[in-house]
């Protein structure tokens, strides 16, 4: 969502932090700006009033649990940057994309030269640090810290320290840092906060006294703000509450609620498990005609009232996280598991109507509804697992008791597809047999062949990952295409044939065993897949594609690359239209079609435009060969690619025709013919050569 590059709006009336705005602007000259402390202890609200007046243009995101996939993170990275320099990375995005990544420190060299060629300098905001937890995307991160270009400067507000080796930096004293002892309100900055911003008359002895007991927590001293409000003794509120922070949140809490209106307690109370709110989904929670969503969430916004807005539109705003959190807890003290239950439910019929269906997916598995559970997870073709929502498919899955899934043979087979998207090979068989088992005695309809279509897809796909013999990489790759399809934006088709985990042409497949499995089940996938089913059909047309060419069936295979072609631009992924049509230009070219095999690589190459992509290279790479080829005399005959390749495994005249049944001197004929199609006086070079025309067949390439 767009509203994770958004930059919060500060506050009409705020209290100006001028000693800890310096020290920040003090510390561009460093890599990093580091904020670190637990909630509420106005980390963003530092960095926004700071950046208002840097004279730096800013790239902002916010980070959520989800962006811990290494492509996602990358994908949002690049995205925020594009709000400073619209054409950033647009290549590298593309990249991203595609079903077989480059190195990651590639990417980010790649990434790296582009920032370096940016105007003048920039921030980049990483606000939620501590939402991520994973070890390849803090290396990411610290990779960039370490190659970072003078005009970039990173920002990180976090309640944790990051997984980076913040020692290295503070010796080479590229870090600023700021702390809580940093953060926590002095007490001039109490009294003007509590007096000139909230509108109190304390005096500086009841100011002391809370400052001392909130130890100058900026959301302590908020929420006291706020219970003092129409309380005429602010000294028994001021002494009413002593100890850590969470007793102090708990009774400051009770008080802020008891200081609103029922109408607005209930609001709060019954919106608190959305993790978003606009007015109409508030509406539609609340259920209260006299209350209007829209329009208490803009009172809430203007009584400060821990609402953050998310658009500069103010359709959709959150709850402060620690607010939130306390919310919630209250709800379920107060109200318990049925009443919370219908609230999921509520939200779910709003996000299903209104398009939104992970989201209706996530409250319906809230609200313990399996049935509709079970039918958002299906997605009318395109299960939700392969939209982005591998993760919480698999949680809720695995709660489910054996009983519930056989009942619904569907979810079996969403069971197997969503394990292995999560890279979970060695389980997915089991769990497509049991569908299998479920599904015995059922009507063949329309739903029960598509069902059948998508063990044999997922299948295809076990096999030929599993056959590559590269465990780990696979499961990279998996993991890889989930966070791709994690940032694709709902509704959006052009990126959900990724969650298939398309193998690549090269690289692949390196057992007999695993072309035929592939092709088997890619083929059965092709004949029960329904024709509307266009991205499970295009992943299943790929793998034909790959394993049909890498076998010599090239007929097949270009029969399968064209329903790729063909789909894929229906779907808008022109990617996958270029890799197919590659594909179709190296058929050609192995049976010497110079001309047809031009014609594909120049249309992939057009249909990629000027993107940095490895596959646009393989095209360009293509026409290369095939004009060396056309300079030749003449063709090489299949027997003499056959002597060649003998030559290029390092057999004598003597020993190539003991193998080939041919005398010494017929052998030598062909050398010397070879020799006068390529061009060469010698061996090595005719290698080098063969080798630069792509002559070697695919049997000796595999050896």
């Amino acid at each position: 969502m767009s509203t994770k590059f958004y930059i919060p709006p500060l506050r009409p009336k705020a209290v100006l932090r001028t000693r800890l705005t310096e020290k920040l602007s003090m510390g561009l000259y460093r890599k990093l700006t580091l904020i670190a402390a637990p909630a509420g202890y106005g980390k963003t609200t530092l960095v926004c009033e700071w950046l208002a007046d840097c004279g730096r243009p800013v790239a902002w995101l916010s980070l959520e649990e989800g962006d811990n996939e290494l492509t996602r993170f990358l994908t949002c990275i690049i995205s925020s940057l594009q709000t400073v320099e619209a054409k950033i990375g647009v290549g590298i995005l593309a990249v991203l994309q595609t079903p077989q990544l480059p190195p990651t420190e590639s990417i980010l060299t790649a990434l790296l030269n582009e920032i370096t060629a940016v105007p003048s300098p920039f921030i980049l905001v990483l606000d939620d640090y501590h939402a991520i937890n994973s070890k390849p995307v803090s290396d990411a991160v610290f990779f960039l810290l370490d190659h970072l270009p003078t005009q970039m400067h990173i920002v990180m507000t976090t309640r944790e320290d990051p997984g980076i080796p913040l020692a290295r930096l503070r010796v080479q004293d590229q870090m600023t840092e700021l702390r809580a002892a940093d953060l926590r309100f002095t007490i001039s900055e109490s009294e003007d906060f509590l007096n000139r911003i909230m509108g109190l008359d304390l005096s500086m002895d009841q100011i002391a006294s809370l400052e001392s007991r909130t130890e100058g927590w900026v959301a302590g001293l908020h929420l006291a703000a706020i219970s003092i409000h129409g309380e005429y003794d602010a000294d028994r509120l001021i002494k009413a509450f002593t100890g850590s922070h969470h007793f102090v949140l708990d009774y400051l809490v009770e008080e802020v609620l008891q200081r609103q209106p029922e109408a607005v307690q209930t609001f709060l109370l019954r919106t608190s498990i959305l993790d978003r709110l606009c007015g109409s989904l508030c509406d539609d929670v609340v259920l209260d005609p006299a209350v209007s969503g829209k329009t208490t969430l803009m009172e809430l916004e203007r009584k400060n009232l821990f609402v953050v807005p998310m658009d500069n539109e103010r359709k959709w705003y959150r709850y402060h996280h620690l607010f939130s959190d306390l919310l919630r807890k209250k709800l379920q003290e107060s109200f318990g598991g049925e009443y919370i239950a219908e609230l999921h439910k509520l939200a779910r019929e709003w996000y299903e109507n209104n398009g939104f269906e992970i989201e209706a997916f996530r409250h319906a598995v809230e609200s313990h509804d399996i049935d509709h559970a079970a039918r958002l997870l299906e997605g009318n073709g395109m299960p939700l697992h392969l939209r982005g929502a591998a993760s919480i498919s698999l949680n809720w899955l695995e709660s489910l008791p054996d009983a519930e899934l056989n009942a619904r043979p569907a979810l079996w087979v969403m069971y197997g597809s969503a394990m292995l998207i999560a890279g979970k090979l060695t389980g997915t068989e089991l769990k497509l047999q049991a569908a299998e088992a479920a599904l015995t005695g059922a009507v063949l309809d329309v739903r029960l062949r598509d069902l059948i279509g998508l063990i044999a897809a997922t299948r295809a796909t076990v096999s030929s990952l599993l056959s590559s013999g590269n465990t780990d990489s696979a499961k990279r790759r998996l993991l890889t295409a989930e966070a791709v399809m994690q940032n694709t934006l709902q509704g959006d088709k052009t990126n959900e044939i990724i969650g298939l985990i398309l193998p690549s042409s090269h690289a692949w497949i390196s057992e007999d065993q695993g072309y035929e499995d592939v092709i088997v089940q890619s083929r059965r996938a092709l004949e029960y897949l329904r024709p509307d089913n266009i991205p499970v059909r295009t992943a299943a047309a790929w793998m034909l594609g790959v394993a049909c060419q890498r076998r010599g069936f090239h007929p097949t295979a270009r029969e399968a690359y064209h329903e790729v072609i063909s789909n894929s631009i229906t779907m808008g992924h022109q990617l996958m239209a270029v890799m197919a049509m590659i594909g179709l230009g190296q058929i050609e070219e192995a049976e010497n079609r110079i001309r047809s095999a031009e014609e594909w690589y120049e249309e992939a190459l057009r249909l990629g435009g000027d993107l940095s992509l490895p596959a646009l290279r393989e095209a360009k790479l293509g026409l290369e060969r095939l004009g060396m080829k056309s300079s030749l005399i003449e063709p090489l005959s299949p027997r003499e690619i056959e002597v060649l390749e003998l030559i290029a495994m390092g057999l004598s005249n003597r020993e190539i025709g003991e193998k080939l049944k041919l005398a010494l001197d017929t052998v030598k004929g062909h050398n010397r013919r070879i020799f006068e199609k390529l061009q060469v006086k010698r061996r090595t070079e005719a290698i080098a050569r063969a080798g630069e025309l792509n002559l070697f067949s695919n049997t000796y390439k595999s050896h």
